[in-house]
């Protein structure tokens, strides 16, 4: 596996690269270290609305510039908020990489907030989009119900009073405090030259450095089970069961990755065939985590229709026990394992996965495991590694149940069932 090299700026900023031989493209992101957990409430969803504003122009280029550039390189220019990232990224060809970093560049460091008021049209009807969307909005509703008023509760995207009247110099306030030399990584994967791609950044920023001025909360505890219903008319139920999980730095976040895969996080999960395949009972139902720097979240999705509502619950009640109690199928961990080996092996194939695990893993000053460690350690796993953490994160009496649907009622009676402690929260 190549070795990535990576060098400190004056100003700061890192960048952190990884050559590989034979590709004819370079995966370029230019990571910020800061979302939606860093904003305080008044600004609540900033992060999101300035990312979609570095695509409206920069000191050197306007919007359409800037698409046009992109297109004209075969290229596709794209940007993600997450809780505590934000990134903007791209793949072009490899004789394209100076000019697509000079542009980016230029749109991150230095936007005009141009069309302040037509883009916070678009991010209102973002948020809109996802009210109307109950698989989307009831993963904000467990976050809520997990982490109560702590930032981490809150919707990346931001709220709609926040958004429809936040003004130029706050967002450049943010902008100001956030965008700054120690909280920005240029990570880089493909065929790329170090050096050049250094030179290239140091040369834009020269010794632009300062401190980052934003306040992180940290999570210190978190409030127990309870359930949290939104009354919509759907078809289907919408349900999250949730609780903390573990953080990024974890050593249990191996452990966590096979329970997850164990549970709910492929084709083969328990939960999938059990709903899905042999009771017909769902068509979505899955599992996931999230890892943040002190804390993570744990989650179980399942869209289903009322008169199934309680026997999914049940069912999913009955095999969460199960793996706590490490009561695994023969071969079923090795399977997990090798999920998990070759998500991560068709992942070096990917010049975008190699930036994303780079720079991701640095942004957030987590350890970066060569792909012979990673499997190292998933291979390390042991059965009851796994039930430990069940049992842990994913006993029933543990988690939080977030709910979207037409009965209240009926929503409620089956909490009941599956966790009584939250159903009278």
């Amino acid at each position: 596996m190549p070795e990535h090299r990576l060098t400190t700026l004056p100003g700061g900023e890192r960048v952190i690269s990884e050559r590989i031989d034979g590709v004819r493209s370079v995966a370029l992101g230019l990571w910020i270290g800061a979302g939606s957990r860093d904003e305080p409430p008044a600004k609540a969803g900033v992060s999101h609305f300035i990312e979609h504003l570095l695509f409206k122009g920069s000191s050197r280029y306007s919007a359409r510039d800037i698409a046009e550039m992109f297109d004209a390189m075969g290229g596709e220019l794209n940007a993600a908020t997450s809780r505590e990232t934000t990134v903007v990224y791209t793949r072009v060809p490899d004789d394209h990489t100076a000019q697509a970093l000079d542009a980016m560049v230029d749109m991150v460091f230095e936007p005009s907030f141009a069309d302040l008021d037509s883009e916070r049209e678009v991010v209102l009807e973002e948020i809109a989009m996802v009210e109307d969307n109950p698989q989307d909005l009831v993963h904000d509703v467990a976050a809520e119900v997990v982490f109560g008023s702590h930032p981490l509760g809150r919707p990346v995207i931001g709220r709609a009073e926040v958004i429809s009247s936040i003004g130029r110099r706050a967002l450049r306030s943010y902008h100001g405090a956030a965008y700054v030399g120690a909280n920005i990584v240029l990570a880089a994967a493909g065929n790329v030259e170090h050096d050049r791609l250094a030179e290239l950044l140091g040369r834009r920023r020269g010794n632009a450095s300062g401190p980052v001025r934003l306040v992180r909360k940290a999570v210190q505890r978190t409030p127990g089970p309870s359930a949290r219903f939104l009354r919509k008319d759907t078809e289907q139920y919408h349900v999250v069961l949730s609780g903390p999980g573990v953080s990024r730095s974890d050593d249990r976040r191996y452990a966590a990755s096979l329970l997850d895969a164990i549970v709910g996080g492929s084709a083969s999960s328990r939960l999938f065939q059990e709903i899905r395949e042999k009771r017909g009972m769902a068509y979505s139902v899955y599992s996931y985590g999230s890892q943040y720097a002190e804390t993570g979240q744990v989650g179980i999705y399942i869209g289903t229709r009322g008169d199934n509502l309680a026997s999914c619950l049940d069912v999913t009640a009955a095999e969460l026990r199960d793996v706590g109690e490490g009561d695994l199928n023969p071969g079923e961990l090795e399977r997990a394992k090798e999920n998990l080996r070759g998500r991560l092996l068709l992942a070096q194939e990917s010049t975008s996965s190699r930036m994303n695990r780079l720079g991701r893993a640095l942004i957030t000053d987590i350890e970066l495991v060569s792909l012979e460690e990673t499997i190292a350690r998933i291979d390390a796993v042991g059965i009851e590694d796994v039930a430990q953490l069940a049992r842990e994160t994913l006993a029933p009496e543990a988690l939080s149940v977030a709910g979207i649907g037409t009965s209240e009622k009926r929503f409620r009676s089956a909490v009941a069932r599956f966790n009584p402690l939250a159903h009278a929260a």
